[in-house]
This record gives structure tokens, C-alpha cells and sequence, in this order.
């Protein structure tokens, strides 16, 4: 499991990229990524092109991320996601959280 994260040249769009299995044991790396990410951030992308699985405490990262860049004012996509990992963000509702791509 890797976690990675881009910032923009300008500062304002954050990528972070998921590679491999998305679980409990990349917990500390992905919240580090965002807390400490520039303030000038104000949109995320969590690509998931390289992502190969997705558990629940993932979901809940993926919460805390939202919660993190604003919560309901937040603007994260989710992009990249193989079949598996969109049926398991559809069957959790993440649509609604989430720009899913």
C-alpha cells in the first residue's frame, strides 16, 4: 500500500493517489497527507486508478478526508475506480458524499 499526493502549481487542487490495497494499514500515511497539506487547498482528488481493494475503515478515511476539507462544503472527487472499488463507494452511498469518476 502506497499513498502519494500532488499539489497543484497553484496550490489550490491536491491528488492523492491510492495504489495498491486501501485498509486499515495506510491510516496514519493518508491522514498525514491531508493534515499536512497546504491551506491554500480547496479541492481533492483521490485517484484510485492503481487502487486494487477498498474496506470499510478506507470508507471512513475517505470520511475524514471530507470532514477535514470542509464537510459538506468539501470538493473531492474520486476518480479512477476499477469495478470493484465503485460498487463497493455505489452500495455505501459515497455518491452523495463524493464526486465519483
Amino acid at each position: 500500500m502506497t499513498i502519494s499526493a500532488t499539489a497543484a502549481n497553484d496550490q489550490s487542487q491536491m491528488t492523492i493517489t491510492v495504489d495498491g490495497r486501501f485498509d486499515f494499514s495506510s491510516h496514519q500515511e493518508f491522514r498525514q497527507v491531508y493534515e499536512n497539506a497546504p491551506k491554500t487547498i480547496k479541492r481533492w482528488v483521490v485517484d484510485m486508478s492503481s487502487a486494487t481493494y477498498l474496506d470499510s475503515s478506507a470508507l471512513g478515511m475517505l470520511l475524514l478526508l471530507r470532514d477535514h476539507a470542509g464537510g459538506e462544503n468539501s470538493d473531492i472527487t474520486i476518480s479512477g475506480c476499477n469495478n470493484d472499488v465503485r460498487k463497493i463507494l455505489t452500495i455505501s452511498n459515497f455518491g452523495q458524499l463524493f464526486n465519483i469518476e
